[in-house]
């Protein structure tokens, strides 16, 4: 059914229609409404056929009594008496032979198809007509919180789209052949095959579609950067604002998991065979769905004492609510995956002693190491990393305290040092904890901001001020050793560094002040040593990270993987679940060759 380009059509203008043949207007106007005029044959009697000329209404009127679900012999213009019926177009929900009828669209003649079954509600148009018309609509965007009421408040700041929508949304999809948007996916996700389930009212199956290739599309759905990703290969973008797949998938996993439709796949073989998965990040827990359901025992260490890694520690409630996490790690503990909390592997076992006792290990620790820039005065209190600063947040509900018990860093003005989304989530926090006054600091200009444009965009609307080519220099402490101001220099851009970035060169003599008593140091992060404690054999690159094998993951110590963020650095939720996609079928393809 192509009823919501049809509406659309209904709301952009009133549907002017022509005959294919002699071009003359079926159109004709009564005195309160108009209509659209044919001649037809029924059981051998010529009868004037009227219809609405908002085609989604579909009202119709005849001179003699026609009886529903009767057919029309023939439908023909009354001005040429030529048939309107076609040989090559059927009723798309009947399958009756339909009349062809030419409509304007956007200033554009197209052919547009009526069933001849009495009743049905069936219209059509040839898929490249289709095409022409959805370039003309816009992009369905998420309706959110207000702006003022949400930086108070620690709920999820859009709210979704609502089913209808959603189907807007989805008939803009071209359902190209050859769909670049599944390569710019890290996991390869079919995305034109579930935005059509979409268009076909099958949300249920389209969740499953998408569950083919990704364990977490709620979470995805919600903190992936699909403008850089999927989106960004999207055709229609060329022209027009890219499908909002993004919009799409968190709708489908929602609507999924709210119409309690998820169902726990069924494992049809055991094998005896077991994975050890170090850390329950996205990247540790695709691993563990995609070797649980080929049959493998598999177990998950994480140090913390919850599960999620950094979509629990590390991303606000307000962008990823934490029942979301832990719902679809519950799905992956219903299909098997053990978890074991608080521990700390390379203390309390080493990944040797992990395979001891399992026949293959992935290492998907990320980048837990704070990085700082070394300044003076950068052991002043009230300095935190963005680790920490989330940590006690997110982690461990500070926010929230008393009702838990850790203290919330309070300012009245605070500071964030860097551009990132780390950075965004770190000035948005504090906004929400009663921060009269957050700044975010950044060497470089506005275009090149790493953070995301909707993060940027939200924190700006949140009234969070941005100070731009700015480099901090200096922190200035109070007689108690606590944190009053910043000194920064300005900065410009010169040439190009290895980043593809135009590289922050300081300004002499542009120093100035900024006055606060809290800074929050989020410039990124480094691998964490303590996995690499007793881990023999595991070679590293000269930043530290695992090197691996890009076509498998496995690092230079056999039947140890690795992924994600100890692997690249800090990256993306997808990047980490493509990584353990690869990894996991590593695995399984080196153990089907190992005898137990």
């Amino acid at each position: 059914m192509l009823d919501y380009d049809v509406k659309y059509l209904k709301f952009k203008t009133y549907l002017n229609t022509y005959c294919p043949h002699c071009k003359n207007t079926f159109n004709v106007e009564k005195k309160d409404h108009k209509l659209i005029s044919f001649n037809a044959v029924y059981k051998g009697q010529e009868t004037e056929l009227k219809l609405s000329p908002y085609l989604d209404i579909f009202e119709v009127q005849t001179s003699i009594p026609i009886a529903k679900d009767d057919k029309l012999d023939d439908v023909f213009c009354p001005k040429c008496k030529k048939s309107l019926v076609v040989d090559n177009m059927e009723c798309g929900e009947c399958g009756s032979k339909t009349a062809e009828i030419i409509i304007t669209a956007d200033s554009k003649l197209i052919p547009f198809f009526i069933c001849l079954k009495y009743g049905c509600q069936w219209h059509g148009l040839t898929k490249a007509d289709e095409r022409r018309i959805k370039l003309k609509i816009p992009r369905q965007e998420m309706p959110e919180q207000d702006q003022k009421i949400r930086a108070t408040n620690f709920q999820e700041v859009p709210f979704g789209l609502t089913s209808e929508l959603t189907q807007l949304e989805a008939g803009r999809c071209l359902q190209c052949k050859n769909a670049k948007c599944i390569e710019g996916c890290p996991v390869n996700i079919d995305i034109p095959g579930f935005i059509k389930l979409i268009r076909d009212d099958k949300f249920d199956e389209a969740a499953k579609k998408i569950k083919e290739k990704n364990v977490l599309p709620a979470i995805c759905g919600r903190v992936c950067p699909q403008e850089s990703q999927c989106e960004k290969y999207c055709i229609l973008g060329i022209k027009d604002k890219p499908v909002a797949i993004g919009h799409l998938e968190r709708f489908i996993a929602d609507y999924e998991r709210k119409m309690d439709l998820v169902k726990i796949p069924f494992i049809k073989k055991k094998l005896n065979k077991k994975v050890a998965v170090v850390g329950s990040g996205p990247g540790g827990l695709t691993v563990a769905s995609d070797l649980i359901q080929r049959g493998y025992g598999v177990t998950v260490y994480e140090a913390l004492h919850e599960t999620g890694g950094v979509l629990t520690y590390g991303i606000p409630e307000f962008r990823l609510p934490k029942s979301i996490v832990q719902f679809e790690i519950n799905y992956l503990k219903e299909m098997g995956v053990r978890f074991e909390l608080n521990h700390i592997i390379g203390s309390l076992y080493t990944v040797d002693e992990l395979l001891e006792n399992f026949d293959a290990v992935f290492v998907a620790v990320g980048a837990g190491l704070p990085w700082f820039m070394g300044l003076d005065g950068e052991s002043l209190i009230n300095i935190f990393s963005s680790n920490e600063y989330l940590t006690r947040m997110n982690l461990m509900r500070a926010y929230k305290f008393p009702e838990y018990d850790t203290p919330m860093p309070k300012a009245n003005k605070l500071v964030v040092i860097g551009g990132g989304n780390v950075a965004m989530d770190c000035a948005r926090t504090a906004l929400r904890t009663g921060t009269r006054e957050v700044t975010i600091v950044y060497r470089r200009s506005r275009q090149e901001l790493p953070a995301r444009h909707e993060e940027v965009r939200h924190a700006e609307e949140e009234g969070i001020k941005f100070k731009l080519l700015t480099n901090p220099i200096k922190y200035i402490g109070t007689d108690s050793n606590k944190v009053k101001a910043i000194e920064c220099i300005q900065m410009k851009l010169g040439e190009p560094d290895s980043s593809g970035r135009r590289r922050p060169i300081p300004i002499e003599d542009s120093n100035f002040i900024i006055e606060c008593d809290l800074v929050i140091v989020a410039i990124g992060t480094g691998p964490n040593p303590t996995i690499f404690q007793s881990a023999n054999g595991i070679k590293r690159n000269k930043r530290g990270y695992i090197e691996v094998n890009e076509k498998t993951m496995e690092t230079s110590k056999e039947f140890v993987y690795a992924g994600g963020d100890i692997v690249t650095g800090s990256a993306t939720v997808i990047e980490a679940m493509g990584a353990g996609r690869i990894a996991a079928n590593a695995i399984h393809k080196k153990l089907s060759k190992k005898k137990k």
